[in-house]
């Protein structure tokens, strides 16, 4: 083990015994009491105990953007995530999921495993020191350097490029973000486009389209349903609202209840209600939203008109919405740059542009990315 990894171990363990306090109060908080007790202690979170492809993603959006990578080698697929997003939906399509553990305990949990695939901006130190170690090769996908995220990899690159030394191959978005990871130490870099429009969106229920204008306020933050509402007018159509978190459903509804009041506008919660026949519905139910971009013309974009970081284009511009959003997009540039004719707007400007939703343009998708180089890559080591 090098200086460098026993430094990095020992500060990883202060941290750790530092937290101890505060992840215990965490825990006990509904959202956390899986994923803390797994994460930072282990519970019922055994290491795999198949050697074959080890996929590792953050979210459930990085877990069903590599969906169809992970079911080509389903029969050898181990996956790993952080969030409960993520895990709920790492579990829909294997039960070999678990939750990664905090990096003091990689050295002990990770067993050996043919491949590593990790997602995007992944870049624990000691998942690719272990993995390495035990024998993986190790694979970067989807990898990107954000303009916002630039100069901070760049204060830390002596990080970053020892990092870089445990990965095979790194697969890029773009030619820019090639030269940027080059630039931090990494090696063997190909660019093969988004992975994250290698698969189309799809639809598991057919809902009928509700008569007028139908908007939807899709993955919406604290604050924004706020501004949309403020924004709304009944002659606009239809409002649906779909927030990012389940834990926000009921504060959402609420707020909806205490913004209808005097006015003369219906509205129904999807769970009690399942129809889309009122001025505002709010759904909160997870896991149909591009079942409701389906039958949107216009879709609000969340995320990105508070500092979030924006949300995925694709599916809404994949169904033909028309496409508003705030301009907080710094993490989702990539997958706006696939897509033509959004509008990307200053908060204060939202009403107007509902004023002029007939003079929008529909948006279209202008970019693709494969999955075939990595699946050939994968194939190269599993025997």
């Amino acid at each position: 083990m090098s200086l460098f990894s026993i430094f990095y171990y020992t500060l990883a363990s202060v941290v750790y015994i530092l937290a101890i306090p505060y992840l215990l109060y965490k825990s006990r908080s509904s959202k956390y009491k899986i994923a803390i007790p797994s994460k930072f202690f282990l519970k019922d979170n055994r290491p795999f105990e198949k050697n074959g492809v080890w996929f590792h993603s953050c979210s459930m959006g990085e877990t069903k953007a590599i969906k169809p990578l992970i079911e080509k080698f389903i029969d050898e697929a181990n996956v790993s995530v952080i969030t409960n997003t993520g895990f709920e939906e790492a579990s829909k399509i294997t039960k070999n999921s678990r939750y990664l553990p905090f990096e003091i305990f990689l050295p002990f949990w990770v067993n050996k495993q043919k491949v590593l695939v990790v997602m995007e901006a992944e870049l624990w130190y000691m998942l690719f020191l272990c993995a390495k170690a035990k024998g993986a090769k190790t694979f970067l996908i989807n990898a990107r350097i954000s303009d916002k995220s630039y100069s901070s990899y760049k204060k830390f690159s002596f990080v970053y490029k020892r990092i870089f030394k445990n990965i095979d191959k790194v697969f890029a978005q773009s030619q820019l973000d090639k030269e940027r990871l080059e630039e931090l130490g990494a090696k063997n870099v190909e660019v093969i486009g988004n992975i994250k429009l290698a698969q189309l969106p799809t639809v598991k229920n057919e809902f009928k389209k509700p008569q007028g204008v139908a908007i939807t306020a899709g993955s919406t933050h604290e604050k924004e349903e706020e501004l949309i509402l403020n924004s709304y007018k009944k002659e606009h159509g239809k409002l649906i609202i779909v927030p990012r978190h389940p834990e926000r459903f009921d504060k959402v509804d609420l707020l909806i209840k205490e913004y209808i009041k005097d006015k003369n506008l219906s509205y129904n919660r999807y769970s009690n209600d399942e129809h889309f026949d009122s001025d505002i519905i709010l759904v909160d139910k997870m896991g149909m939203l591009n079942d409701i971009f389906a039958i949107s013309d216009v879709v609000i974009l969340g995320g990105a008109f508070e500092k979030i970081g924006g949300h995925n284009p694709v599916e809404p511009a994949y169904f033909g919405c028309k496409l508003i959003s705030g301009k907080n997009i710094f993490n989702q540039k990539p997958l706006f740059e696939c897509v033509s004719d959004y509008y990307l707007i200053e908060n204060d400007d939202l009403e107007k542009y509902l004023d002029k939703i007939d003079d929008l343009k529909k948006p279209a998708l202008t970019k693709a990315g494969s999955f075939e180089p990595i699946i050939k890559e994968i194939n190269g080591w599993i025997w």
